[in-house]
């Protein structure tokens, strides 16, 4: 079983602020999962420790499930590198792999934030499939990401274009 490293980088029309709140929050996690995982974060969960808090233990068992109610596999979810605002790194044991690596970094850029998701992962078996899949699952994250972020400037803008519209009085 060989150890798989992929990257996936996108540029969201946002701040780092916004997207480090969002990316650290379980309401941000479910919508980027949504609909084929659904992750049972601890009860009471509302956000990872941003301030670094608990490194290294575990927050509690997480169990992913598919399309929100299919069980296919078991956290224990386990951060183990918090930089406030710009990177988190998430090492979980998970029944699924021999080991995970999750790291985000979050950076300003000229359009708006530059976001990277780079996993290094060992499954315990089915190597193509599972590489395959969460290929595919990142790329469906971070295009939720993008719709996300494009809707609240639309619907921002369009706010703004509204205020500028008076009723006309008859």
């Amino acid at each position: 079983m060989s150890t798989v490293r992929v990257k996936f980088e996108s540029s969201v029309p946002t701040t780092p602020a916004e997207l480090w709140d969002w990316s650290t929050s379980v309401r941000g996690v479910d919508a980027e999962m949504g609909p084929i995982l659904k992750l049972d974060f601890p009860k009471g969960m509302t956000h990872i420790p941003r301030d670094g808090s608990g490194l290294g233990r575990p927050l509690g068992n997480c169990k992913f499930l598919l399309f929100g109610f299919l069980p296919v596999d078991l956290s224990k979810l386990t951060f183990v590198e918090v930089e406030p605002g710009h990177r988190f790194v998430e090492q979980s044991p998970l029944l699924s792999m021999k080991a995970w690596r999750h790291e985000r970094v979050i950076e300003p850029a000229p359009d708006g934030t530059h976001v990277v998701d780079t996993l290094e992962f060992t499954p315990r078996f089915g190597t193509r499939m599972v590489t395959w899949f969460i290929s595919k699952f990142f790329q469906h994250r971070h295009k939720v990401l993008l719709e996300q972020y494009r809707e609240r400037r639309s619907a921002a803008s369009m706010a703004r274009r509204l205020q500028g519209v008076r009723p006309a009085h008859g």
